[in-house]
């Protein structure tokens, strides 16, 4: 059975992180988890935090850490524009919990509503979900 792929590229503002063919990408949008494969009709996500994953036509599995993005699917083709993505195994863990106690103390010295605090909390999301990717959650 021929299996169909879709062509997909991931950029953050450092440059090109993959470009190429998947069989399907994985990803979080603002409203929950997203599976995209060949042929997927056109959509316009904005990315949460959390474990971008490519899988590949030959099986093998691409995983990042990805930040806040976007994502747009248009004529078998999937752009993820996002502002890190990071290979699991360059996460140090160490220094996303330091990033977490920071955001915190940030969170704690803020007025709720503020711009500090929002983006206290956003950091301390996203170093969280990349804690998860690492794999050291606890």
């Amino acid at each position: 059975m021929e299996q169909h792929n879709l062509n997909a590229r991931v950029m953050t503002p450092e440059g090109e992180v993959f470009t190429g063919e998947v069989h399907q990408l994985s990803t979080r949008t603002a409203v929950g988890e997203l599976g995209v494969l060949a042929n997927h009709v056109p959509v316009l996500a904005r990315l949460r935090p959390t474990e971008l994953r490519l899988h590949m036509p030959d099986g093998e599995v691409r995983r990042w850490a990805q930040a806040e993005g976007w994502l747009q699917v248009f004529a078998n083709r999937a752009t993820v524009l996002v502002g890190e993505a990071i290979p699991p195994e360059n996460l140090d863990a160490g220094e996303l919990r330091s990033r977490i106690e920071d955001a915190d103390a940030r969170l704690r010295e803020s007025e709720e509503g503020s711009g500090a605090h929002q983006l206290a909390q956003r950091d301390k999301e996203r170093a969280e979900a990349f804690l998860q990717v690492a794999g050291a959650d606890s």
